[in-house]
């Protein structure tokens, strides 16, 4: 955010995780043909999430952020934005009861389309190719041509994203997110305890509302119940992309990223001096950045400093992804620095990341217990050194899938096979989301309770 900040200043820097395009003709007229289509998000709207993660960062609001790991091509559709959009209103109406607060939606949604990977190439049968980078750099298929970067999809990703926010803005605010379809919301599949569990907390907030509306406060009256704010963000993995898609905002003069409401910055692509950095410490939107295990208090306090130099709250939000069992290794020490120095943050646990694992059958997946395991030591954690837990990130879909083990559903590993349909990482479906927004949910009211207590 000082002056001397360009937008392409990124390319001077080291980059990791980026492909190497081939046809620097094509690479630059894409970028060119980006650079003329309107930005896919406002300033205004992003300036209005920054305000709203200021009150996660102390306490009023909490954050809940989630959707598919790598937006795909071939499976957009309106009905999966529908579901998609569905289960966060149904885990942001859960996590609300708890809580007590206003529940901040982010969607990973409208341009999740690239991913980092863990080796530049995979060997399938002897063969050695390319790794898949997301559909916005290269093909699925494991063929020589798929897997060479090519820039056109850029396009492609941009027409989905444009595509994906028109709807997404039409549910938010066009009266499918209306408080008094809180029943209509119920998902046909998603049947047993939490179903239960949801559907009697969806009688309580009707009987909430008929009170409400007795008392002469209807909808006519307060538009809140109406409609939402729903924001987008994805992982700002592809800078071509990014620098073409940034603008000016005509109202501060400050540049801003045009591809998304919120940022992140990847665990593999947070080092302080690289191309990652770079961008994203001079957009005005909200930035997240993944803390994972081998991040030092030094590298954090460098990055925090970086990307937040006026330390505002709502700018930078740390998404910790440490694995189940090992929080307490690492997130006490992040939060002692943070402290010390005075640092405005908002704190998010993604107990994603950090659980992945290859299941007997061969499938990457994610034990249930693991990631619920890593929430509740989140919560623990930070009511033992009294700082606020604000929020949470998933990898979560709103369809049927059975990409992780467990829940009260009891997907089996023997069943990862019937609908696994992610192509990077595997994501909670549907019934397992709404289970862990109910876990939040009682993390949350118990912190309620204890504040009470202690006034």
């Amino acid at each position: 955010m000082t002056a001397v900040w360009n937008k392409s200043d990124w390319r001077a820097k080291p980059r990791v995780q980026m492909p190497e395009y081939t046809d620097a003709a094509a690479l630059q007229a894409v970028e060119a043909q980006l650079a003329k289509y309107p930005p896919l998000v406002f300033a205004g709207e992003a300036r209005s999430l920054k305000a709203k993660l200021a009150q996660v960062s102390v306490g009023k609001a909490f954050l809940l952020q989630g959707g598919d790991c790598a937006e795909s091509f071939a499976e957009f559709s309106a009905d999966s934005i529908r579901d998609t959009f569905r289960v966060m209103l149904q885990m942001a109406v859960v996590l609300t009861f708890g809580a007590k607060c206003p529940v901040v939606k982010v969607g990973r949604m409208a341009g999740q389309f690239a991913k980092p990977r863990s080796a530049p190439t995979e060997v399938i049968d002897g063969v050695e190719l390319p790794s898949y980078r997301g559909d916005i750099i290269n093909e699925l298929d494991f063929t020589p041509a798929a897997r060479i970067p090519d820039p056109s999809r850029m396009l492609q990703a941009y027409t989905q994203a444009a595509a994906s926010l028109n709807l997404l803005r039409a549910f938010s605010q066009g009266g499918y997110a209306d408080i008094h379809r809180v029943h209509s919301w119920t998902l046909g599949f998603s049947e047993g305890p939490n179903a239960e569990r949801y559907r009697d907390l969806a009688n309580r907030i009707s009987d909430s509302l008929d009170f409400m509306n007795a008392a002469g406060v209807t909808a006519d009256t307060n538009h809140n119940l109406q409609t939402v704010d729903f924001y987008t963000s994805h992982e700002a993995l592809l800078l071509e992309y990014e620098e073409a898609l940034a603008r000016i905002d005509s109202t501060t003069g400050k540049p801003i990223a045009g591809s998304g409401h919120m940022l992140w910055i990847g665990d593999r692509t947070r080092q302080p001096d690289g191309a990652h950095v770079e961008f994203c410490k001079g957009v005005q939107n909200p930035i997240g950045l993944k803390c994972g295990p081998t991040i030092t208090t030094d590298d954090l306090k460098r990055l925090v400093e970086t990307l937040n130099p006026r330390n505002e709250p709502g700018r930078l939000t740390l998404i910790n992804r440490f694995g189940a069992g090992k929080v307490g290794d690492h997130l006490p020490r992040l939060i002692r620095a943070v402290e010390a120095e005075g640092y405005n943050v908002v704190w998010t646990c993604d107990p994603m990341h950090g659980n992945t694992i290859k299941s007997p059958s061969g499938y990457k997946t994610r034990p249930f217990e693991s990631v619920l395991r890593e929430v509740r030591e989140f919560f623990e954690i930070h009511n033992a050194e009294g700082t606020i837990p604000g929020g949470v990130h998933f990898e979560m879909t709103g369809k049927d899938v059975t990409e992780c083990t467990g829940g009260v559903r009891a997907v089996t590993d023997e069943d990862l096979s019937d609908r696994y349909h992610t192509a990077c990482d595997p994501r909670l479906n549907a019934s397992q989301s709404l289970e862990l927004a109910f876990l939040v949910s009682e993390e949350l009211a118990r912190r309620v309770e204890a504040q009470r207590a202690a006034v």
